[in-house]
């Protein structure tokens, strides 16, 4: 497994964004990090993209073992498994519009949400759209795959969501050669008994790890609510008796690392306050183009 990217929308720096923590990053004093997004496969030969960024060009051409080759047009990414329908994690699928006999799955909401994008697609080539949630389908190099509903979170770009309809899904991919089991979360409104029980038999989970706490979005853009950034954006925070470092405790032999940093989360930030919390916790940030072997 290959982290392309752990930062949520827009990056970090942010094009537009003059914070103190996007400053470090343009003065070099932080590390750049390209949008959430990562790599898998199950014998180094076939990968699978874990959602589509918009820099995923910029991601591929940073991976050695995703060059195309060895034939003029072939390469080794066979598809993308998207876990919802979010601007940040489909626009990817245009760059990638010129591959051939890619597979993309997804939950049937997502796939109809998307019905537009994939007519575009098809102009190009003629690619194959999947039910992500037919239970423990294969993906080409032997990983297998289950995708559980887990939020209502809907797009902004869908005009009356309703709360019956789960937008997004946790996967839970094994290996059935060595046994691992990962379990893949990058978008949480809040924290479902259901992520407990996919945590409770994985040997590895990447979580949302968006926003540290409650106020941090509001504080940083100067809201008079401090709350309601983060409240629209829908992502559960870390800190707090109710956030997701708290429900991580229950799962102490996992191994448990945050992506989709916000550009005002604070572990961002090595040498902070809240970076040594989470690392006390047995808790970790990772960054771009770590690699993991489960």
């Amino acid at each position: 497994m290959i982290l392309l990217g752990t930062a949520a929308g827009g990056g970090f720096p942010q094009w537009d964004c003059a914070c103190e923590l996007c400053l470090s990053a343009r003065n070099g004093e932080l590390p750049s990090r390209s949008q959430e997004c990562v790599a898998i496969s199950g014998n180094s030969r076939d990968w699978w993209l874990l959602n589509a960024s918009p820099d995923i060009r910029t991601q591929l051409l940073a991976t050695p073992a995703l060059r195309p080759g060895p034939g003029p047009r072939e390469t080794p990414v066979r598809g993308v498994l998207l876990t919802d329908a979010e601007v940040d994690h489909t626009m990817g699928l245009a760059i990638l519009r010129g591959a051939a006999d890619l597979t993309v799955y997804a939950s049937p909401v997502v796939l109809d949400a998307l019905l537009p994008l994939r007519g575009l697609l098809t102009r190009y080539r003629p690619w194959k759209w999947q039910d992500s949630t037919v239970p423990g389908f294969e993906l080409a190099g032997g990983l297998r795959v289950f995708a559980h509903p887990i939020s209502a979170k809907a797009p902004k770009y869908i005009a009356t969501p309703s709360p019956s309809i789960h937008w997004v899904t946790a996967l839970r991919i094994e290996d059935p050669v060595t046994g691992g089991v990962f379990v893949y979360a990058p978008c949480l409104a809040n924290w479902p008994a259901a992520l407990d029980n996919l945590l409770a038999s994985a040997d590895c989970a990447l979580l949302d790890g968006t926003f540290f706490s409650a106020q941090e979005l509001g504080a940083a853009v100067h809201s008079q609510d401090p709350d309601a950034g983060q409240s629209l954006m829908g992502h559960l925070p870390i800190a707090g008796p109710s956030g997701s470092l708290a429900a991580l405790t229950r799962h102490p032999g996992l191994r448990r690392i945050y992506t989709h940093l916000n550009n005002t989360n604070p572990l961002l930030e090595p040498s902070s306050t809240a970076s040594a919390l989470v690392a006390q916790a047995g808790v970790e940030v990772l960054p771009d183009g770590a690699e993991l072997t489960v």
